[in-house]
């Protein structure tokens, strides 16, 4: 089988100095830009939610228009994205499924969010209260153990996804969306699922979870994901000590599979025997070390201690020598992806090493080599295309603001 990934042939860092040339890569995040507007004309599909959809686009117009001078624009069109999008979700056929209707990543919750807060960037403050209402409407359905019917905890459509939204609308508008005690309540949900399932199937791990009658490990679909959500909600140890010992006991436990390379397996089935080879491995956000990095800095954070950081800098070396993703430019299974594990490391230990290697990342997306990577399904998408590279281009250029969509570690 050929390797999923492009042979790292970067010098490594020798403690030189690194320079970050805004002059360099504004007008490619600028180019980048204008192609994804101007394809938008012929690309009206609302499928996907923020992860491959019109909404993801209206978010990466968004934020590029905070962090970039002369940008005021790319709000117009962000807003003309998010409307777009909107207006799908109250179809019929998207609104009756649970995981279209309460999704965060790929369902209406997560458009509604982003077109709150564009529509408060707009001045359009009626319409921001309208939308954070309705992300609230979910709230009550999440209170249930599982609604979409399937396993209802993970990222993409569950209540760690919807975690994620709220939290970040909380950053973002300056203002809670659901009260402390809701996100308490929501989280007490995950733990005793994740107790419970684990007592029935007799795991290894305190809290266990299946999506799908999958048992992932990886921040998509998966503990990693799931973990790190209860992790980022404020106070709620303080609120409920007794779920500390098995969420710790969780992270924990991802921690005693890493692999020797620094990588993680992604489900509970490719344990031992049924391991991949390593030309077969998933390093990518959604299954694999890209992906545990931000729980492991999260539980640093947290916790302290030296075991955590330790198992993020070997992840993070399975990143650097795998990362360079044949599968394409994004931030879920691509180059820009691993980038963003070097911008939370930097900001975690402030040593330039892993900024050096967030440059080369950036470098290796408009090297020649990198021209025989495959064209993903979503091209210019948030998570699979240059929608969401161009964020991460962009936070290259505020390193110590670094942020993975949706996914802050820093309090």
């Amino acid at each position: 089988m050929h390797k999923r990934y492009f042979d790292n042939t970067f010098a490594e860092y020798n403690k030189q100095d690194v320079v970050i040339d805004a002059t360099i890569w504004q007008p490619k995040i600028k180019q980048l830009v204008d192609v994804i507007v101007k394809q938008q004309i012929n690309r009206r599909t609302c499928d996907g939610g923020l992860y491959v959809g019109l909404g993801g686009v209206a978010y990466a117009l968004w934020f590029i228009s905070t962090k970039l001078p002369n940008s005021d624009g790319l709000l117009k069109e962000a807003h003309k994205f998010s409307q777009a999008h909107l207006q799908h979700c109250t179809t019929k056929d998207v609104s009756r499924q649970p995981s279209s209707r309460l999704g965060f990543l790929l369902g209406n919750k997560g458009i509604e969010a982003i077109s709150a807060v564009i529509a408060k960037d707009s001045g359009d403050h009626q319409l921001c209260q309208d939308l954070t209402f309705k992300f609230h409407s979910a709230c009550k359905d999440f209170l249930a153990p599982d609604p979409l019917g399937c396993g209802s905890d993970e990222m993409l459509v569950g209540r760690a996804g919807y975690l994620s939204g709220a939290l970040w609308l909380h950053r973002t508008l300056g203002t809670p969306v659901l009260s402390e005690k809701d996100l308490h309540s929501l989280c007490d949900v995950m733990v005793d699922v994740g107790r419970k399932y684990s007592r029935e199937t007799c795991s290894p791990c305190p809290l266990m979870y299946q999506y799908h009658n999958t048992e992932y490990l990886g921040a998509g679909h998966g503990l990693t994901g799931i973990l790190q959500m209860i992790l980022s909600v404020p106070n709620y140890f303080k609120y409920n000590p007794g779920a500390e010992a098995d969420v710790r006991g969780s992270v924990d436990y991802l921690v005693s599979l890493q692999m020797d390379d620094g990588n993680f397996p992604c489900a509970m089935d490719e344990l031992g025997a049924n391991s991949r080879t390593q030309d077969e491995e998933l390093v990518h956000w959604c299954h694999g070390a890209p992906g545990v990095v931000y729980l492991l800095a999260k539980a640093h954070l947290t916790w302290g201690g030296n075991a955590y950081i330790n198992s993020a800098i070997q992840a993070a070396e399975c990143c650097w020598k795998q990362g360079l993703l044949k599968k394409g430019p994004g931030i879920c299974h691509g180059v820009a992806g691993t980038g963003y594990v070097f911008l939370l490391m930097y900001r975690l230990t402030q040593d330039k090493l892993h900024l050096y290697r967030a440059t080369k990342c950036a470098e290796f997306l408009y090297s020649p080599q990198f021209q025989t990577a495959r064209t993903p399904d979503c091209p210019l998408s948030l998570y699979e295309g240059w929608a969401g590279t161009a964020c991460f281009l962009t936070d290259l250029l505020q390193p110590e603001k670094a942020a993975f969509p949706f996914f802050e570690v820093f309090p």
